[in-house]
């Protein structure tokens, strides 16, 4: 692997400076720890996307998180994983040892505004389901276009599908350059306040994704009492616990199903109060401190 600026900075720069200053512990918060250093090494992992879903990644990008991530976690006197699942992951895939690693949780941080709901979302004004996320393979949203197209025929649910994200549309298992169904919206990137505003008016958060490593979408969801469906897959259930609907995220059937069972008025109510409690035992506050004895644990 050629160094670029970047492995620079983090493998000699960032050395160099916790040498200067005396650093007896380094923290990396995302994979890229020095590999050689003084004093103890600590490194966060939020998933290991590059190692499951690698044409998702640009050559550059992928290559350089499958060179230094498994030697950062090896070398590593601790590692921080986001969740059960990518702590799993990491034993099975780099045969990381349970004894070094600690799980802690992200939790919601996208600020709660009262900004009107943008014009692109918004479109005609009937109830949408709303995916968030980029458009690409590990996302599924080619079976949750499948899914939604299937219950608008059905007449089960006439809303629309908006996806907030960004990327080629062939993730959406339509043909190149083919316009987009009626009642399918692709917004694009958002900044937070229309994030926030798209998100607090969707009448379902539909989380199809093949791998993620904890689910912020999950949670920033469930912290506004909108009902959540989500894959049963890797971290998204540990984040949902049981305020959602979850579904078999290969099966397009299932994910409609799931769908209907969360719009349904009185499941949708039920998991609007689980949602916000289940946010709620998701705390940076919480996060920090377990980080903070994770230093303690290195320090004389």
């Amino acid at each position: 692997m050629l160094p670029g600026p970047q492995v620079l900075a983090e493998q000699v720069a960032l050395p160099l400076v916790a040498l200067r200053s005396g650093a007896r512990v380094v923290h990396a918060p995302n994979c890229f720890l020095p590999l050689v250093r003084r004093g103890a090494g600590v490194v966060t992992v939020h998933d290991l996307a590059f190692e499951a879903f690698p044409d998702d990644f640009s050559r550059r990008t992928g290559t350089k998180y499958r060179w230094i991530t498994p030697r950062a976690v090896r070398s590593a006197d601790r590692v921080i994983a986001v969740s059960q699942a990518t702590a799993d992951d990491l034993a099975v895939r780099y045969g990381v040892p349970s004894a070094k690693v600690r799980v802690i949780p992200n939790a919601p941080s996208l600020p709660f505004g009262d900004a009107p709901l943008p014009a692109v979302a918004a479109g005609d004004g009937t109830p949408y389901l709303l995916c968030v996320g980029d458009l690409r393979a590990k996302k599924n949203l080619a079976r949750v276009v499948a899914a939604w197209s299937a219950l608008r025929a059905s007449g089960e649910f006439a809303g629309r599908l908006v996806i907030a994200g960004q990327g080629d549309v062939g993730a959406l298992g339509l043909a190149a350059g083919s316009p987009l169904p009626p009642g399918l919206v692709v917004t694009g990137y958002l900044d937070d306040a229309s994030l926030d505003a798209t998100m607090r008016g969707a009448a379902c958060v539909v989380h199809a994704s093949l791998y993620e490593g904890f689910g912020l979408v999950v949670a920033e969801a469930m912290a506004r009492g909108v009902p959540v469906a989500i894959a049963d897959a890797t971290a998204l259930p540990e984040v949902a616990g049981d305020a959602c609907e979850a579904f078999d995220p290969l099966d397009a059937e299932a994910i409609a199903a799931a769908v209907l069972r969360a719009v349904a008025p009185a499941r949708s109510a039920e998991l609007a109060v689980l949602g916000r409690a289940r946010a709620a035992t998701f705390s940076w506050d919480a996060s920090a401190a377990a980080t903070a004895d994770v230093y303690r644990e290195l320090l004389p």
